[in-house]
């Protein structure tokens, strides 16, 4: 099965997400709003009383940054 992830991020969402890469002791600070919708949508989860991006999270990252460069070059 094909799963299309196609999310329509704002670019804190993003920025958010991006952040949530480093490890938990670097994290800068992040928009309370960004990480509860990156939660609702199941691409963030609490550890403990750290954000962290999740498997679904990591995937949109992914596809999503291959597309932002294909906006950029065009």
């Amino acid at each position: 099965m094909n799963e299309e992830i196609d999310y329509e991020l704002t670019p804190a969402q993003w920025e958010t997400l991006k952040a949530m890469r480093t490890p938990a002791s670097k994290l800068p600070r992040m928009s309370r709003y960004a990480i509860d919708s990156l939660i609702a949508l199941g691409l963030a989860a609490m550890n403990g009383d750290t954000p962290a991006i999740t498997a679904k999270g990591r995937k949109v990252l992914i596809r999503g940054s291959s597309l932002l460069l294909q906006d950029l070059a065009a």
